[in-house]
C-alpha cells in the first residue's frame, strides 16, 4: 500500500461517525440496500443495521449499486426485532422511524448532533407496527407532490444528508469519533481489502 493510500484510509476513518446509523427493516431489493450503503459511506456512517424477520435473509447485495461500499461498512444483521433494538439501544439514544402520521416530525426538526438511529421500512408496507412501537417517534420528509412517498434509497439519502449538514456545522467531522480500538481494527481490515483487491486475477 502506498503512503498516499494509507493516508486516504486514515482520513476517511477519522471522519467516521459513531452516533448516527441507518436501520433497514425487511427491505427486499438488495439493490436498494446497496444504494443505502453507498450513501452511508459517503456521509461517514460506519455501522448499519439490517433486520430480516419477515423475509429471507439476504445472501448478497447488489454490487453495482454499492460500488463495493459494503466492504467499508460494519453491517449488523438481525432476524429478531427485539434483539436488533436491544443492540441499538446500547449505542443510540433516539430511534426514529419513517412513517406518515399525525405526530410525525419533519426530518429537518431532528437534532442530529445527538445519538440517532433512523429506521427505513419495507418498500411496500413501510415500517411495521412492531418496530414503530419500539421506537421513540416517527419522522417524515416534507413533500409537495401528490405521491407522498420516495424510494427507500432516495429517502435515506435525503435524511442522512440533513444529518451530515447538521453534524458538519457542529464540527463532528473535525475530530475522530470512533473509539481508538475500533479505528485500529478497521484500519487492519481496510488494508487487507486493499491488498486483496490489488492482486491480479
Amino acid at each position: 500500500m502506498t503512503p498516499e493510500r494509507s493516508e486516504k484510509l486514515t482520513e476517511v476513518l477519522n471522519r467516521r461517525q459513531n452516533n448516527l446509523t441507518v436501520v433497514m427493516e425487511n427491505v427486499q431489493d438488495p439493490h436498494n440496500i446497496s444504494a443505502v450503503m453507498r450513501t452511508c459511506d459517503a456521509v461517514g456512517i460506519q455501522d448499519i443495521y439490517i433486520l430480516t424477520n419477515k423475509i429471507p435473509r439476504h445472501k448478497k447485495w447488489g454490487a453495482k449499486s454499492s460500488s463495493s461500499a459494503v466492504k467499508w461498512l460494519t453491517v449488523h444483521e438481525f432476524t429478531d426485532a427485539a434483539e436488533c433494538f436491544m443492540a441499538l439501544r446500547k449505542n443510540y439514544e433516539h430511534i426514529y422511524t419513517t412513517h406518515l402520521s399525525a405526530d410525525a416530525a419533519s426530518v429537518y426538526e431532528i437534532d442530529f448532533t445527538k445519538n440517532v438511529a433512523l429506521v427505513f421500512g419495507n418498500e411496500h408496507a413501510g415500517v411495521s407496527d412492531e418496530i414503530r412501537s419500539m421506537a421513540d417517534g416517527n419522522f417524515i420528509i416534507p413533500q409537495m407532490g401528490i405521491i407522498q412517498s420516495l424510494n427507500i434509497s432516495v429517502a435515506c439519502a435525503v435524511s442522512i444528508y440533513e444529518a451530515f449538514r447538521q453534524k458538519n456545522l457542529a464540527h463532528h467531522y473535525d475530530t475522530p469519533s470512533l473509539p481508538q480500538e475500533q479505528l485500529k481494527s478497521l484500519m487492519r481490515e481496510w488494508k487487507m481489502y486493499d491488498e486483496l483487491s490489488s492482486k491480479p486475477g
